[in-house]
């Protein structure tokens, strides 16, 4: 019983640390792009860009096309083209072809307030 009960309790407490983890993530990620997390899953489906990338916690998100975006906020470069920053990020999702005008990521019409959420989820992640 107390074998079984310290089991709990450990999972309890590792449990609450994850969970304490992932709310400063999002904190910090919410503090860097200015944008809302919550909001970037019906974004994400709207624009259609889980039919090209693979993104964590999306459904449907395992699109072959384009590169994962598991991991995003620890890659040096958005799509290896320009350094990975949350002003690059933003606008990467709003205009890639600013940066790179043989990229096959299209304009899809977002407008920079609701790249500012998905770029929050994706730093999130």
């Amino acid at each position: 019983m107390v074998v079984a009960a310290c089991a709990l309790t450990a999972l309890a407490v590792a449990g609450g640390v994850a969970q304490s983890f992932r709310k400063e993530t999002e904190n910090t990620a919410r503090a860097m792009t200015a944008g809302d997390p919550a909001r970037a899953p019906a974004l994400i489906r709207r624009y259609g860009c889980a039919g090209c990338h693979t993104i964590y916690g999306i459904p449907g998100g395992s699109g072959q096309v384009g590169s994962s975006l598991a991991g995003l906020r620890q890659r040096v470069y958005i799509a290896g083209v320009v350094t990975n920053s949350p002003d690059n990020l933003i606008r990467w999702i709003v205009t890639p072809q600013v940066f790179s005008p043989r990229t096959a990521m299209p304009a899809t019409g977002i407008s920079e307030a609701e790249a500012r959420d998905v770029a929050a989820y994706l730093y999130a992640q």
